[in-house]
């Protein structure tokens, strides 16, 4: 059955940065794909984000935090469907806004009880018995960085993508992507931290429109024409194609760079990304570094042991190549709208 209707409920703010919200639009996507219609509700900051990387249409309301349940339940009334992506909801506000609709919870944390009918952990050492207590039995749980919701675009560039890489003599080109929202100003200090040992390479920086970096970043620019700003790209497929290297952050982006083989040095910038980034680290698909405090002298130490060792940098791509392919975002909405479309029958047939 086509036209299901999914409500996105996800977080997104200075704090959190907009991680949440891009993953939730990959999966809307997907979804749309095959015929859904997706809108999303939350933070103030969830308006912004719809209008720079979808269209104002895609954000359906938006709620201080102590009114998030009580309006994306009023919400929802409108909807077949729901998908969370909001580490500050547990069980009982899904329950509240689902009131019985189909549910799907994008989780990295396993850290409190959720109600899914539908349970996503891209991580890459998580396993079904973390979940044990913490969602139904009847619970169907995807798994692994196979299912993150990322854009199609980087699937498709993955066989151009790995191709570059096994004829790449010299790293050339370096990209530096640390999140929407600059958490802390990072991107700024990681940029200034990195400009004495980048010799003639190139350097695109990444950040979004509101970033407390974006003054330093445009000074460094205007001085060093090996800097090139991309604010609010829509194009970080090619971004992470073309480059030869990456200064990134240790979240969902950490897939994308597998799909395309992107030697990486990964920034912890929360918490919550430890877990995965230190499995990342052991399987050899990526070095992880603290941001804060961020050391410079580790920084240029880690970038200079990839930049300079092709050697480790082939063996980094060939293993970060290996943990994903990039079509997590169909598989999960696939089994999500596979869920909701006998429902959706089974109430219509009631009520008619």
């Amino acid at each position: 059955m086509a036209g299901e209707r999914v409500l996105f409920v996800v977080n997104a703010g200075p704090s959190v940065g907009g991680g949440h919200f891009m993953r939730g639009l990959n999966l809307a996507r997907a979804l749309e794909a095959a015929g859904a219609a997706c809108a999303f509700a939350g933070p103030p900051a969830v308006a912004g984000l719809s209008e720079t990387f979808a269209s104002p249409a895609l954000c359906a309301g938006t709620f201080a935090d102590d009114a998030l349940v009580t309006g994306a339940a009023a919400l929802a009334a409108d909807y077949d469907a729901i998908v969370f992506d909001h580490y500050d909801l547990d069980a009982e506000d899904h329950r509240r806004i689902a009131a019985g609709r189909p549910s799907l919870v994008v989780d990295d944390l396993a850290d409190r009880p959720l109600a899914a009918d539908l349970l996503l952990d891209a991580g890459i050492a998580r396993q079904a018995r973390d979940y044990e207590g913490l969602v139904s039995p009847h619970a169907e749980l995807l798994l692994g960085p196979d299912n993150a919701a990322l854009s199609p675009a980087f699937a498709a560039l993955r066989e151009e993508a790995l191709a570059r890489r096994a004829a790449t003599a010299r790293i050339e080109r370096v990209l530096v992507s640390l999140g929407l929202t600059d958490v802390g100003g990072i991107t700024a200090r990681t940029v200034e931290a990195l400009l004495p040992v980048l010799g003639d390479r190139v350097l695109d920086v990444v950040v979004g429109g509101q970033a407390s970096s974006l003054p330093a970043l445009h000074d460094l620019a205007a001085a060093d024409p090996r800097l090139t700003l991309h604010v609010d790209s829509r194009d970080m497929p090619r971004l992470t194609a073309r480059a030869d290297l990456a200064i990134g952050a240790a979240g969902s982006s950490s897939w994308e760079r597998c799909v395309l083989g992107l030697p990486t040095v990964s920034l912890v910038l929360a918490d919550n990304q430890r877990e995965a980034a230190q499995a990342l680290s052991d399987l050899g698909a990526h070095r992880s570094l603290n941001a804060e405090p961020l050391d410079g002298e580790d920084l240029r130490r880690a970038f200079a042991a990839l930049a300079e060792d092709h050697g480790a940098w082939r063996a980094m791509s060939a293993a970060a190549a290996k943990v994903c392919d990039g079509l997590g975002a169909r598989r999960t909405a696939e089994r999500f709208l596979a869920l909701v479309s006998p429902r959706l029958r089974n109430t219509h047939a009631t009520t008619n």
